[in-house]
């Protein structure tokens, strides 16, 4: 069973974070809004369907952690 607790990754100045799923541990890529400093938002696993809770911090020189945990995490 793939651990269930969040997990920060970090991404680059770009538009996306790999991230890999809290429930079936497959590896995925989001869209992530670098408009904003801080973002929380549920996306769905694109393999097992799922909900993730995603919370996105950015720092000041551009780059992001980005956390996933399942959904209500």
């Amino acid at each position: 069973m793939a651990n269930r607790a969040g997990r920060v990754y970090p991404a680059s100045m770009d538009e996306a974070a790999d991230v890999r799923c809290p429930y079936c541990g497959e590896q995925s890529t989001i869209a992530i809004d670098p408009g904003e400093e801080e973002a929380e938002f549920v996306q769905d696993c694109p393999v097992c369907c799922r909900p993730w809770t995603v919370r996105v911090r950015f720092r000041s020189d551009g780059s992001a952690d980005v956390t996933v945990g399942a959904d209500g995490e």
